[in-house]
């Protein structure tokens, strides 16, 4: 009987181990567009157009806002490991120019050489101004409320915001 205890320690134990292991993996996440390099490779240059590129690939990620209208199709592999935070892992980006009159000009591909590892320095960010300490912000204001109508007399027109 004893021995029984002593196999069911060592059984629940071996779970708890395994359990604990098994939750630190890293988690592997895709976001953005999926790439499907025939359909990719299917979209010509001076052949095809906006609505041909629409059809074969889809929507795009998102399209250029300023300048020429540029589509852009972002696909992501992000990995947490555990206790930390997402890190990017695999990035390609397909940016796609077309012309003045909306025919295909050119496709560009970029990896990870566009991903951006940004540290930032402490925990507040500079401004322009003076810097205030708690009794000015509090008090700051004591004195000026009401100082331009002091008087009585007001200098704002008596028109609406119509002119009448």
């Amino acid at each position: 009987m004893r021995s029984f205890g002593h196999k069911a320690w060592l059984s629940v134990a071996s779970l708890g181990l395994l359990a604990a292991v098994s939750g630190c993996s890293s988690i592997t996440d895709h976001r953005g567009y999926i790439i499907d390099q025939a359909l990719v490779d299917a979209v010509q240059p001076g052949i095809d157009n906006r609505q041909s590129v629409e059809k074969t690939l889809g929507h795009p990620t998102f399209a250029s806002q300023f300048g020429p209208q540029d589509w852009y199709y972002i696909s992501q592999t992000v990995k947490t490991p555990p206790f930390r935070r997402p890190r990017t892992a695999e990035q390609t980006v397909y940016r796609l120019r077309f012309d003045g009159t909306g025919n295909l000009a050119a496709i560009d591909k970029r990896g990870m050489e566009q991903v951006a590892r940004i540290s930032p320095e402490g925990a507040k960010t500079p401004t322009l101004g003076r810097k205030r300490g708690l009794l000015e912000d509090l008090f700051g204001n004591v004195g000026a409320v009401g100082a331009a109508g002091v008087g009585g007399t007001s200098q704002a027109p008596t028109t609406g915001p119509n002119g009448s």
